[in-house]
């Protein structure tokens, strides 16, 4: 059975770690993996919405660190310039991304979590940025992320602290958009994307990249954007199909063009 799993239903795309007795902890070959469907999804006109989770009870416990107490192996920038190119790839998708965290997500499976759009957790979900408990630095993003998500001060607690913090917290804090019941968590994930996927596909990347930016952005160069993309897609098909759709009191069928 491969370490990492991957459906496509009706413009979804649902990645699983599967590694259920390692806790989904990622090995470079599954780093490798994951690239290389990042890469296949951004190139795709089918696939409209990501889903990532893990298999058990389990999202993913970070890296394999199995060896780590006899020192480090191999060429230890590669390695991590392996987890950062897919921590790039899965932000830089065109495509809106929903982590579904079914259970504890820890140092890279936690940055993993919070690297996607939107954040789904069980109420059996845990979260940490464990790094300091394991004498390492934070990777897979999070020094990016976490200030952004609750600002620098709460991120240095999450960090300095290493503690393991409940799907409540979680939410609390703002790191988590919903908390769902265990058993409701595939079907609220799958509903999401499911609403994410009959969305005009090239007018959801354009709002997403526009958020992604907007830290980077003046006001005025926001606007600016803003007046480019709304001109570009006025004239579009699925602009015109929108209109049609409200008019004649149904849903939308939008194609991308």
């Amino acid at each position: 059975m491969a370490d990492v799993l991957v459906a496509r239903d009706g413009g979804v795309v649902t990645i699983t770690l599967n590694r259920p007795d390692k806790k989904n902890a990622l090995t470079m070959d599954m780093w490798v993996e994951l690239a290389r469907i990042f890469d296949d999804i951004a190139t795709s006109q089918d696939d409209r919405v990501l889903v990532i989770t893990g298999a058990g009870d389990a999202f993913c416990s970070g890296a394999d660190l199995s060896g780590a107490a006899e020192g480090p192996t191999g060429n230890g920038l590669f390695l991590m310039r392996q987890t950062a190119r897919v921590a790039l790839r899965l932000h830089e998708l065109p495509q809106p991304t929903i982590s579904a965290v079914n259970g504890v997500a820890a140092g890279y499976g936690c940055n993993l979590a919070l690297g996607c759009d939107l954040v789904l957790a069980s109420d059996a979900a845990r979260f940490s940025e464990i790094f300091l408990k394991r004498g390492l630095a934070i990777d897979g993003g999070g020094s990016w992320l976490l200030p952004r998500l609750v600002g620098l001060h709460k991120a240095k607690e999450l960090a300095f602290f290493a503690d393991i913090i409940s799907a409540a917290d979680a939410r609390e804090l703002g790191i988590v958009n919903r908390v769902v019941p265990a058993s409701e968590l595939a079907d609220v994930a799958a509903d999401w994307a499911r609403r994410l996927a009959a969305q005009p596909p090239n007018q959801i990347s354009i709002v997403k990249r526009q958020l992604n930016q907007s830290y980077s952005m003046t006001m005025a160069e926001a606007l600016e954007w803003e007046g480019v993309a709304q001109t570009a897609f006025g004239t579009s098909e699925d602009a015109r199909e929108a209109m049609l759709a409200f008019l004649e009191k149904r849903e939308p069928r939008y194609t991308g063009r």
